[in-house]
Order: C-alpha cells, then sequence, then structure tokens
C-alpha cells in the first residue's frame, strides 16, 4: 500500500512506517500532520488515481525532528575577469514518519 502526496509542491511516493524528508514544516517534534493532497492512491486492490486529487483519503503522520540537508557548494567563475565566488547552502527538512494511509 502507497500513496502519492503533494507536500509543498514536490510529489512523494508514501508507504506505511516510512521515514520522508520534507520541506521544512511548522510544528515541533511529536506533533501529528496530516497531507489531504493525495494524487494516486494504491492499496493492492487497485489504484485510485485523484483528478487533480483524491477526496476521502488523507495521509497522516509524525513530526520526528527538523535537520538540516547536506552542504551544497555554488561556486561561480567567469575565465580571465580574475572573478571568483565560492557560497555554501544547506536546506532545512523536516523528518517525518507515515503513520497511516487512507
Amino acid at each position: 500500500m502507497y500513496a502519492i502526496v503533494d507536500i509543498a509542491g514536490q510529489q512523494l511516493k508514501v508507504a506505511k512506517d516510512q521515514y520522508i524528508y520534507a520541506p521544512k514544516m511548522e510544528g515541533e517534534a511529536g506533533k501529528a500532520v496530516s497531507f489531504d493532497k493525495v494524487l494516486l492512491f494504491d492499496s493492492g486492490a487497485g489504484v485510485q488515481v485523484g483528478e487533480p486529487t483524491l477526496s476521502g483519503v488523507k495521509v497522516s503522520g509524525k513530526i520526528v525532528e527538523h535537520v538540516k540537508g547536506d552542504k551544497l557548494i555554488v561556486f561561480k567563475k567567469k575565465r580571465r575577469k580574475g572573478y571568483a565566488k565560492k557560497n555554501g547552502h544547506r536546506q532545512q527538512f523536516t523528518k517525518v514518519q507515515i503513520e497511516s494511509i487512507g
């Protein structure tokens, strides 16, 4: 059983008892969250596809923690001009455990 959910503009495939890294959300660790923009739901017996979303199907989970992603290096350079700029960036994510789909 799995579902494809729209979370903050990103489409993620989720299953029960799975950990996902979603874009940073409001709320502290231990708080329950629910996602109602379900685009596709597979229960094993058949696949339901939304147009664009399914009504009556909801994915619920629990916030585990807020984390930072890996560091990305942003390097800009213009040849023969003496211009070089190095910058770093770490995206913030929320780790969510999926508790139920349905």
